[in-house]
């Protein structure tokens, strides 16, 4: 089930309008990204205050079958990071679209979100 509420990236990111700071995005991976990998064992965030560029590796998801990089959904300032995953990398796969939460960035142009893909265009991008 892929949630209609949140915007989606053909690497497999989901991004939540607004994020918890203000002007911010939430992301984290899909629910059909986190089943694909497995079991996460390890996560790697980019670091409060990082500017990232859209589609440039930013993070990585280690599990007990590969390591997978996550990718910048658009381009700007990371706000938060879910720290939590530090000690419980489990929850990206038990809670993708809740506890299970990546990072926060203030997009530098709003307008990137929402040229990203919808529930329907992220379910038939992972059907094809």
């Amino acid at each position: 089930m892929t949630p209609e509420d949140l915007k989606y990236t053909v690497e497999h990111e989901w991004l939540r309008t607004p994020g918890e700071q203000p002007g911010s995005v939430r992301v984290g991976i899909t629910d059909f990204a986190q089943d694909a990998l497995g079991d996460i064992v390890y996560v790697s965030l980019p670091d409060v205050g990082a500017t990232l560029t859209a589609g440039s590796a930013c993070g990585e998801l280690e599990s007990t079958k590969s390591v997978s990089d996550v990718y910048a959904p658009v381009t700007g300032e990371v706000v938060a990071r879910n720290d939590a995953l530090d000690a419980t990398p489990e929850l990206v796969n038990s809670d993708p679209y809740g506890e299970g939460w990546l990072f926060e960035i203030v997009p530098g142009d709003a307008g990137e979100v929402d040229q990203l893909l919808d529930a329907a265009g992220y379910e038939a991008q992972i059907a094809g």
